[in-house]
């Protein structure tokens, strides 16, 4: 694999406080994505807003000692940092409690964002951010841009409606779905078909979209680039929490496909980074290429 990455991306939305019980880890899952694709030495910037709070400092501070810039996090005096509230099954899977409003639903651009934007290779979104009216038409400002645009489809009832899902769909050259998304989704605008790969083709022809992928938990992924589709079965590890796990797969795939790595490489690289992500705690673990490369070849 291709350890030296030149790609510039930017990434929309959410920055929160994953709350465990007693115990807080930073997240939200475009964060989440821009710190993966940091770790590859991509060029990252995060789009997004914080409280003037002490939670608002705290990821501030996280953020740049992972060296990510803040400039384009913005500070709200009128609403706090998000914080969601997530709770785990006896399989590690997460349901969240997310509040409302937070910073993050009231994100308005700066001038550096808009560059940023324009001079990037990849932007990354997901519909999450969408559930508030500021944010949604501060992203869809950006969507106007040339970029390449990738949107990570973030279920969470009730914040979300098929209507701005369809809009976000049109506006993006790459969509990733997990399998349960990808079959409401497809149902909501009409297919019959039951099956992941035919309702990729469905969805692609819907909305003219060449390049989608699925996430099939512990099961892999499916990925269509270029008229092809590709599958990786899943890396067997024991799961400690899903959080964040799609999203690092996310980050590793865009990473990879962008920069010319053969795709069937791609999806099994980024299959790997999401598992050993699953088997750690929280969204965010470091993860070694020897680790990577270690899980690929067992």
């Amino acid at each position: 694999m291709n350890n030296d990455i030149s790609l510039k991306a930017v990434a929309y939305g959410e920055v929160l406080w994953d709350v465990f019980g007693s115990e807080k880890k930073i997240g939200g899952a475009p964060l989440n994505v821009a710190l993966r694709m940091k770790t590859f030495g991509c060029d990252v910037a995060m789009i997004s807003c914080v409280g003037n709070d002490k939670d608002g400092e705290a990821i501030l501070n996280h953020i740049k000692q992972l060296g990510l810039e803040t400039d384009t996090i913005m500070q709200s005096d009128s609403f706090p940092t998000g914080l969601v509230t997530v709770t785990l099954n006896e399989i590690g899977s997460a349901s969240y409690e997310i509040n409302y409003p937070s910073a993050w639903d009231k994100i308005v651009l700066n001038d550096l964002a808009k560059k940023l934007v324009t001079e990037a290779d990849v932007l990354i979104y997901g519909s999450l951010v969408c559930r508030d009216e500021v944010s949604r038409q501060a992203l869809q400002e950006l969507l106007q841009t040339k970029v390449y645009k990738v949107f990570d489809v973030n279920l969470r009832k009730p914040h979300y409606s098929y209507e701005i899902l369809e809009e976000l769909m049109l506006s993006a050259d790459f969509i990733k779905f997990n399998d349960e998304e990808i079959i409401e989704i497809a149902t909501a605008f009409g297919s019959s078909f039951t099956t992941i790969e035919d309702n990729v083709t469905y969805i692609s022809e819907k909305t003219n979209t060449k390049a989608i992928c699925v996430t099939r938990g512990k099961d892999g992924a499916l990925l269509l680039w270029k008229g092809k589709c590709y599958k990786n079965e899943g890396y067997s590890v024991k799961v400690a929490d899903t959080v964040g796990a799609g999203d690092s797969f996310l980050a590793t795939l865009i990473t990879y496909l962008l920069t010319n790595t053969e795709p069937q490489k791609a999806i099994d690289f980024a299959c790997a980074v999401g598992a050993l992500v699953a088997a750690a705690p929280g969204a965010n673990p470091e993860i070694s290429f020897n680790k990577i490369e270690e899980i690929i070849h067992k």
